[in-house]
């Protein structure tokens, strides 16, 4: 038997039970419309909330930041890698948060690698919930705390998990605070309840709230009135953003404890000065005005309603996360094809993102599509669904 016989075997497997990923490749800047290998689609999959991933402003600001300081820092943050940039993006985030302080990463993923294991140990618990990220389960994965996972958004359960564990020494929950592939909310305020009531920390994956909940985007926190309640709000930079890279922010202790302990900051490159920059102007866009965040929900209200009447089950989303449930994996691959032959792309979510029998299409609808673009997608949607025989 050859050493590579096993993946031969394994993506063979992948392939007839219908879960190979068929990767597509973007050949354009990322909006409403973008080139799919080598097709100009409409994008209804990508997570440009706000369309700030070709936005000339944040664009504008990264070639103003390249041409002073460079393509890259060349160098980790806690040796010389912590630019100016790096300092202003923190203070100026970390304000609109309501935090105070904020520490930012190379990606949300980092973020969570770097406050879970750093956070607690051995001899420590740790409360999870069931359909937290992949980020969330290798973050807790690398620590040596007891680990706790708790049913899906059950605030009674987690009470009783804190009360069996109630002597351990350091106690953190986590959860996301939009779930991503559902698009439910975390209970947060039940949660920060019974975490006072336990003398437990809070870390919330904002990932998916970050620049679509709250006061113009600034949060499931901010949405829930909890600013100085929850100890840490991990996010993207990466989702509304439209950039790269991700952060922390919360209690200045813990922040300034992670400036010494979280492996991704002492250990990894820095941020370049364009993401950074583009950042920066995504802040300040935000900041001035919340017309994209009301824009994307109009169209995320607009968009389910639609395909509500024509019978899609679009299962329990609070958010404009869209799920089409399909149930089996090769159905919602055939789908996702038939679509793009439809000029709409939406890639299929199947196991193991999933459970197996709730694959689905997850609609990512964006504050630049208009409503042509909505009715395209929706007229597709439902001629497919007839063709298959899912509506």
């Amino acid at each position: 038997m050859g050493k590579y016989d096993f993946i031969t075997a394994e993506l063979a497997e992948l392939k007839a039970q219908g879960l190979y990923n068929t990767i597509r490749t973007i050949g354009s800047s990322v909006g409403a419309w973008t080139v799919v290998d080598g097709k100009k689609v409409l994008n209804m999959c990508s997570n440009n909330y706000l369309g700030f991933a070709n936005d000339p402003r944040l664009k504008e600001a990264a070639r103003r930041a390249v041409d002073e300081y460079g393509v890259g820092p060349a160098a980790v943050r806690s040796i010389a890698g912590t630019m100016s940039l790096h300092v202003e993006f923190e203070r100026k985030l970390a304000a609109f948060k309501g935090a105070e302080d904020a520490i930012s990463f190379q990606s949300g993923f980092c973020a969570n690698l770097a406050a879970i294991p750093a956070l607690v140990g051995a001899g420590h618990a740790l409360f999870t919930d069931e359909l937290n990220h992949a980020s969330i389960i290798d973050g807790c994965r690398l620590t040596k705390a007891e680990r706790v996972i708790y049913p899906h958004r059950d605030v009674d359960a987690l009470a009783k998990a804190l009360r069996e564990h109630r002597d351990a020494p350091r106690k953190l929950i986590v959860t996301d605070g939009v779930f991503s592939m559902d698009g439910d909310l975390a209970p947060l305020p039940g949660i920060v309840e019974v975490a006072e009531e336990f003398d437990a920390m809070v870390m919330v994956d904002d990932a998916h709230g970050e620049g679509v909940l709250g006061s113009h985007g600034r949060g499931i926190a901010d949405h829930f009135g909890l600013q100085g309640r929850v100890d840490i709000e991990m996010g993207t930079l990466s989702k509304a953003f439209g950039v790269m890279g991700g952060y922390l922010a919360g209690k200045r202790e813990i922040v300034e404890y992670l400036r010494q302990r979280a492996r991704p900051f002492l250990f990894s490159s820095a941020s370049t000065p364009a993401d950074v920059a583009a950042c920066l102007a995504a802040v300040s866009v935000l900041e001035e005005t919340d017309g994209p965040v009301r824009k994307l929900w109009d169209n995320a209200r607009y968009f389910k309603a639609r395909m509500g009447k024509l019978g899609f089950d679009l299962g329990s989303s609070e958010t404009p996360i869209t799920p089409v449930m399909l149930g089996e994996a090769a159905t919602a691959w055939e789908f996702s094809r038939k679509l793009f032959a439809k000029d709409v792309f939406v890639q299929a979510i199947v196991f193991p993102t999933v459970p197996r029998g709730k694959a689905r299409l997850r609609v990512m609808v964006s504050a630049v599509h208009t409503k042509e673009d909505l009715d395209f997608a929706v007229d597709a949607f439902a001629r497919v669904g007839r063709e298959l025989g899912t509506i």
